[in-house]
Formats: structure tokens, C-alpha cells, sequence
């Protein structure tokens, strides 16, 4: 099994935000920071932000950042909403035109190891895969609520 290249990216984009509570990070900074170009990044910030993840603001200073709190972002709930499909097999597909259907014991088994897959990851949340602040540097990560922070800077949500 393998993700595909936006579940990575999208994985990436959010430790990235996340690492950055205090401001606004924009699609530019982070295509540079690992290497990803930015129609692709757009594609995967407007999918984040359409799912809830995200919370993008337009304009000259505009940018991005959590919309939620990193430990109410859980890893298995984004994987599914980045994954277009988890068949693992052509069997699982809807509208399969296996000819095993009935009499292979393998679909059960893959089925299994997708879920325990899937449980394992949802186990885990974004806190859990965020870089710790640097030492003797006095900051720490922590999530301002979205609201909170443009009424602060002066902006209507």
C-alpha cells in the first residue's frame, strides 16, 4: 500500500502550518521549504481548507492556518479525506468485475489489514507529529482560535 503524493503533501502542509501557530503561512514558503510546486500545494491547501483543516485568508497579507487546534486534526480522519481511493484491491472497486467474487479468501484479509490500518492511524493527531519548539527558546506551539486571531490583528472573520 501506498499513499498517494497528496495525503504526503497535505501530511507536510499541516506540520508545517502547525509549526507556525503564531502567523499566517502562505502556499509560497512552504512550496519552498520541501520542494513542492505551488499549483499542487493550492490544490491541496483549497482540499484542506474545503474539509475543514484549513482556514485560508485572501489578500496582500493573506495566508493560511489550522483551523483547528493540532490535537483535534486526527491523522486517519485526514487520510481519508485525502485518499480518492482506499480499494486496495480491484475486488474492493465499486462496480468490481472480479471473477473470484465468492471464492477468494483474500479480500477479507486485505479488508483487515486496511482497517487496523486506518485504526492505527487514528490513533494519532497532529500534535502528535508536530516538531517540539526549539530548546531554551521560550515559545512553545500553541493553537490560537481562528476568530480570536483576526479580531487581534484587526480583521473580520
Amino acid at each position: 500500500m501506498r499513499l498517494t503524493a497528496m495525503t504526503d503533501y497535505a501530511m507536510r502542509l499541516l506540520m508545517y502550518v502547525g509549526s507556525h501557530p503564531d502567523r499566517l503561512c502562505t502556499i509560497a514558503e512552504i512550496a519552498q521549504a520541501y520542494g513542492i510546486s505551488e499549483p499542487h500545494l493550492m490544490k491541496i491547501t483549497h482540499r484542506l481548507a474545503q474539509q475543514g483543516w484549513l482556514e485560508t485568508v485572501r489578500g496582500k497579507n493573506g495566508g493560511m492556518r489550522l483551523a483547528r487546534a493540532p490535537q483535534d486534526i486526527n491523522l486517519g480522519a485526514v487520510v481519508r479525506d485525502t485518499e480518492n481511493d482506499l480499494a486496495l484491491v480491484e475486488c474492493f472497486a465499486t462496480g468490481s468485475a472480479c471473477t473470484l467474487n465468492g471464492q477468494c479468501g483474500l479480500a477479507g484479509i486485505i479488508h483487515g489489514a486496511l482497517q487496523q490500518f486506518m485504526a492505527h492511524l487514528e490513533r494519532y493527531t497532529l500534535a502528535d507529529i508536530l516538531p517540539p519548539a526549539p530548546a531554551g527558546t521560550g515559545t512553545e506551539l500553541r493553537f490560537v482560535e481562528p476568530a480570536v486571531a483576526l479580531a487581534s490583528a484587526g480583521m473580520k472573520h
